[in-house]
């Protein structure tokens, strides 16, 4: 508001003790006009000889900062290595004395209890149970004004943090590194290690039970497998890499509902592991070549509809191909997994609103398909591939509307060099032009040959599973078309 002229301080690094922070504090002040004067230090900051002062009052003042920082964090670090308690929330189970901690003994029996009922159940979400059950709470405690607080039964991620501590071995953490304690421990270290070596195995399932896992699972809810039962988010990391699955809820079942409670696991040994993007990426794919091929007649399901209407649903369909996968998996309802087969029901109330259209006015049978789906090998990652949805009646015929890609885009390619050919161009004008190789030009070129109907096929995803682009450039292709059909006709 322009009414501060001079902000007064002691001295200069009083102010601040950071050249960055005051560059930028200056340039702020001149803005409003105002300025900053010191009482025990004077000079004058409109000379070079001033300014130059100043900067290195400044320097020195952020030296100070930054070495008594330093000291602070290496005599910390050298505090943990030697055992001690450098303070902070006192854990459950002991109590401070100096730089130590005492056993709380009644409190060390819950912790006791907490690591014996992990080693019998095998999960954090059974342990959380049986301590409800058992009556366990945290802590309770009262501050000087009165407030009192605790008490409460334990969650899960309390409980993971309390079987995860080592200071219950006996034991100090400091930052990656674990020190030997000075004061005693409550469970032995074997004890502790086994549970450290038993929670690795089953992280990806403990974590996701937490509040801190953020990675996206827009079908979460929406898959099933044949018997009904939940395909549920999971994931693993590898190498610091996270891999995410939609997991059978049998396949990773906690002991409190009725699985091995030695392993953490269900008895049942079959269910479905899915890669999630794989999967994510297909579904959406399938969602958006059912809901366009069906048409905007198909959907609507009257063919005396107003063709305003089916104007107005095209141009949504036309919004559709561009739509993130996040937003299509809203307009799914169902998503049910067989072996050899999924079937897709979309959620007509959600695809009301995004159209703007009365729910009544769409088919119920358009908005159901069953594919094709099979899982290949690729190396060591499993392929997805989501097939046609015009092969309702028999599902594991092979053919599929997961379009190939590569195929499609070598296909484009050949047509595109074989017209530069035709202009006069060789195949190694053609490959400088298109940073390739003049015998990928030789080997792709052929599929500009390729039987229109064969083509069209390959675009709407209706082509042999097996037919892909490896396989072609591999074969001798013929020039006759019904010699090329024949040969297609193999891989059916």
């Amino acid at each position: 508001a322009g009414l501060v002229d001079q902000i007064v301080v002691y001295k200069i690094d009083r102010l601040t003790r950071s050249l960055t922070d005051f560059a930028k504090l200056v340039d702020r002040l001149d803005r409003r006009d105002a300025s900053f004067v010191s009482v025990t230090l004077s000079f004058n900051t409109a000379t070079s000889m001033g300014r130059l002062t100043l900067n290195v009052l400044l320097s020195f003042a952020q030296f100070e900062r930054e070495v008594t920082a330093e000291r602070i964090r290496d005599k910390i670090a050298a505090s943990k290595k030697k055992g001690m308690w450098m303070g902070g929330l006192v854990p459950l189970g002991y109590r401070a004395r100096g730089r130590t901690l005492q056993i709380e003994a009644e409190e060390a029996k819950t912790i006791a209890k907490l690591f014996a009922l992990y080693l019998e159940l095998g999960t954090v979400a059974a342990v959380k149970d049986r301590a409800d059950q058992l009556k366990l709470t945290t802590r309770k405690r009262t501050t000087k004004s009165g407030k009192a607080f605790g008490g409460k039964p334990f969650d899960v991620s309390h409980l993971h943090a309390i079987l995860c501590n080592p200071i219950y071995c006996g034991k100090i953490r400091h930052k990656k590194h674990i020190h030997d304690g000075l004061h005693p421990a409550i469970v032995d270290p074997a004890t502790w290690e086994t549970v450290q070596q038993l929670m690795a195995g089953k992280a990806p399932y403990e974590r996701s039970k937490g509040t801190r896992a953020t990675a996206p699972s827009p079908l979460l809810g929406k898959l099933f497998d044949e018997t009904g039962n939940r395909l549920v988010p999971s994931h693993a990391n590898k190498q610091g890499k996270r891999y995410r699955y939609y997991v059978s809820a049998d396949l990773i079942k906690p002991a409190s509902m009725g699985s091995d409670p030695r392993s953490g696991t269900a008895k049942k040994s079959d269910g479905w592991r899915l890669p999630a993007a794989n999967l994510e990426t297909r579904l959406s794919a399938a969602i958006r070549q059912h809901l366009t091929a069906t048409g905007a007649v198909g959907l609507l399901g009257n063919e005396d509809v107003d063709i305003a209407r089916i104007h107005q649903v095209d141009e949504k369909l036309l919004e559709l191909r561009k739509t993130p996968d996040v937003a299509v998996f809203k307009l799914l309802k169902r998503c049910t997994l067989r072996p050899g087969q999924i079937a897709l029901e979309v959620d007509g109330d959600a695809l009301a609103a995004r159209f703007e259209i009365p729910k009544a006015e769409f088919d119920p049978e358009a908005l159901e398909t069953t594919l094709a789906f099979t899982r290949r090998k690729r190396g060591v990652e499993a392929k997805l591939i989501i097939g046609s949805s015009k092969d309702r009646s028999n599902p594991s015929t092979g053919s599929t509307t997961a379009t190939d890609k590569t195929l499609i885009k070598n296909i484009r390619s050949a047509n595109r060099w074989y017209r530069a050919v035709q202009n006069g161009h060789s195949f190694a004008e053609i490959a400088n032009t298109e940073g390739t190789s003049p015998n990928t030009v030789q080997r792709v070129i052929p599929l500009a040959f390729l039987a229109p109907d064969i083509v069209r096929d390959i675009f709407q995803g209706k082509q042999p599973m097996a037919l892909t682009s490896d396989w072609l450039l591999r074969q001798t292709l013929p020039g006759g078309f019904d010699d090329q059909r024949a040969l297609i006709q193999t891989l059916s």
